[in-house]
This record gives structure tokens, C-alpha cells and sequence, in this order.
């Protein structure tokens, strides 16, 4: 018998960003907003285990106390290699296939990322399915996110050289699509909104996401 993919889903987040510093544990209604964040992924039945990539800075000694109340993994690895970070907590934690989720998208829709793994799975022999990475067609800012396989993120490690490819995880991927077989999910037009943003980078960002959750 076959053995099953180990679909795991793998946070990125760290608490000195240059524009909104400590974002991820801002409050709304009482929760952290990576919690909710959590909370939401934990509702996806296909994941089998939730990681918070973040670094070794002290700072970020927060998430090691974050990670074990919601009863998650935690992995810390380079601040600036995010892409290394995250192949290396997927290495650690044996994953077979990857959701990546930054979390500056606290309110992410879980239907979306479901919708994402079941095409991954559905598809024989694809690298990459994607929702709006990247790509500012469809759905808001804030709401994209990609699933892929360890061996693609393995092979797409060892190609990058360029700086931004080595902070954006999927993206050496998406720019080598002979290499890398991708499918873009094109969303319904009730959800078509590319000039909505949602994802939470400024301090107006969580005045607005704060609202939405309340």
C-alpha cells in the first residue's frame, strides 16, 4: 500500500518587521493574531501538522510560548534565508507536501488553502498550486497562499540566486515554469477582488483586520 502524503502546513513570521514591529501578536477580540491565524488552519482536516517557522533573534522567543499553548510545532532558523527556514522545518518535520502561509494573513479563508491541497492531490506530478501568488489577479492580497512539494522546494532551493526569491518561498518556482509544473486557480467573481488588501503589513492594516474579526 501506498504511503500517504504528509501534508503540513508551515507559518513564517517573526516579530521585528521593519513596518509594523510585533504585528503577529497584536490582539483582536482577546487573541493574538497569529492565534487566529492558527485557529483557522487548524480547521483544515487534510493538514496533518502546523509549524511556526520563525528565527532565532531573542525577540522571537515569544512564539516557542505561542506554539505550545495552541499545540503546534515550532522551528527556528534564519532570518533572512526565510525559503531555507522553511525547507528546513520541513525537512525536520518530514512533510511530503507544503502550505505555506506568511503570517501576515491573520484572516486567510481555510476554504481557499483546502481548495489548493485537494488540486495538489487531484493532480499527479505537479509541483505548485497557487492562489493568487504573486499574481494580482483574484483573490485579495492576504488571502493567496501556495502548496507545494518538498522535492520542488528542494530542487527550487538549489537553483536560487537571486535575493528576493530567497525571502519569497514559492517564487523561484513561478519564474521557472518549464522547470516546475504550477497550476494558478482562477477564483469565482464573487471573491475576484485583486485591489482588496487584507494582509496585514501597516498599523491601518490591523485597525481594519481588527474590525473584520470583531
Amino acid at each position: 500500500m501506498k504511503k500517504r502524503n504528509k501534508i503540513v502546513a508551515i507559518i513564517t513570521a517573526r516579530l521585528n518587521s521593519t513596518r509594523l514591529n510585533s504585528k503577529h501578536i497584536l490582539k483582536a477580540n482577546n487573541k493574538y493574531m497569529i492565534s487566529h491565524l492558527i485557529d483557522r488552519l487548524k480547521s483544515i482536516k487534510s493538514i496533518d501538522k502546523i509549524i511556526i517557522a520563525t528565527t532565532t533573534n531573542k525577540i522571537d522567543d515569544k512564539f516557542v510560548l505561542i506554539a505550545k499553548k495552541h499545540k503546534v510545532k515550532i522551528f527556528r532558523g534564519s532570518e533572512q534565508n526565510v525559503k531555507l527556514r522553511v525547507l528546513k522545518a520541513a525537512k525536520k518535520f518530514s512533510a511530503d507536501i507544503i502550505s505555506c502561509v506568511t503570517g501576515d494573513c491573520p484572516i486567510i479563508d481555510p476554504r481557499l488553502i483546502d481548495q489548493l491541497i485537494n488540486t495538489f492531490l487531484i493532480n499527479k506530478n505537479l509541483d505548485i498550486a497557487y492562489f493568487g501568488c504573486f499574481k494580482r489577479f483574484g483573490v485579495p492580497n492576504g488571502m493567496d497562499s501556495c502548496v507545494f512539494s518538498y522535492k520542488a522546494l528542494k530542487k527550487s532551493y538549489q537553483m536560487t540566486k537571486k535575493k528576493d526569491e530567497f525571502e519569497h518561498i514559492a517564487l523561484n518556482m513561478l519564474r521557472n515554469k518549464k522547470k516546475f509544473k504550477s497550476i494558478f486557480l482562477y477564483p469565482p467573481k464573487n471573491i475576484n477582488f485583486p485591489n482588496l488588501s487584507l494582509t496585514l503589513d501597516y498599523f491601518e492594516d490591523y485597525l481594519v483586520i481588527k474590525k473584520i474579526i470583531n
